[in-house]
């Protein structure tokens, strides 16, 4: 499902957060959000949740997410946020459960298929032997993959991830993001994730958003993107960038 974001607004304290960011997420890829901390990265994907007030249109396969409820909302767009709340003690099994939320009729119970589906999650992520654990015992990469299990359990065709790879050691961050763009390629998933990796933006994503100031600076391919001249003037750094095997850019730092 396409993602389209026309002139969004969002100030929050009486403060503009975003101004007039425009984009649009092709059906099936995968678009990564960059800019220098306090850009508004964060701030549009719980935009787009409609967990923000702001101005602007926003519209999942054509269909205004403004005028859906929060549970209509739930089953079009998942949304793994950087700092969830884990409650201690409950199961991996028990947290994955909870994103058939939106299916779960109000007072009702979760279904056997409802189950299968959780189970199913799990063992795709390879965390069906963690199903009993409770969330408090697992590592920092076991938690990366169980946020993602409980959003992927919603069954949605488009996926928001806030920060994905955070606190992950490079071999947990490259496994990560290995899995989501095996998930993203084999069910055809639309993803949208905010990073601060620049490197792992270029080599993963199809197109980037570079927001500054809380506008977009720029928009396209990873090497349209990725210039040493708007890597120095948005996050103030000095880096060479190069074509890597592929095409996509490298960056290394440059020393004075």
């Amino acid at each position: 499902m396409t993602v389209a974001v026309r002139g969004l607004d969002v100030a929050l304290g009486g403060r503009p957060v975003l101004k007039g960011v425009s984009l649009e997420v092709p059906a099936g890829s995968w678009t990564a959000v960059i800019g220098p901390n306090g850009a508004g990265k964060s701030t549009l994907l719980r935009a787009v949740l409609g967990l923000l007030p702001c101005a602007g249109e926003i519209a999942v396969a054509g269909a205004d997410l403004s005028a859906l409820k929060p549970r209509q909302r739930a089953r079009l767009v998942a949304y793994a946020p950087q700092s969830p709340n884990l409650p201690v003690g409950m199961t991996v099994f028990d947290y994955t459960l909870l994103g058939r939320s939106p299916y779960i009729p109000h007072l009702g119970r979760e279904s056997a298929r409802d189950r299968t589906i959780a189970g199913e999650v799990l063992d795709r992520l390879d965390l069906t032997g963690l199903a009993d654990r409770p969330l408090d015992h697992l590592s920092g990469g076991e938690r990366q993959r169980v946020v993602l299990a409980r959003a992927l359990a919603q069954q949605t065709s488009v996926l928001l991830l806030d920060e994905p790879t955070t606190a992950l050691d490079i071999g947990h961050q490259q496994q990560v993001m290995e899995l989501i763009d095996q998930l993203r390629l084999s069910d055809g998933l639309t993803v949208v994730t905010t990073i601060h990796d620049l490197t792992l933006a270029g080599q993963y994503a199809d197109d980037l958003v570079l927001l500054s100031g809380g506008r977009v600076a720029a928009a396209g391919a990873p090497g349209e993107v990725l210039t040493r001249a708007a890597i120095q003037e948005h996050f103030d750094a000095r880096v060479h960038v190069l074509p890597g095997p592929d095409g996509r850019p490298l960056l290394s730092l440059e020393r004075p």
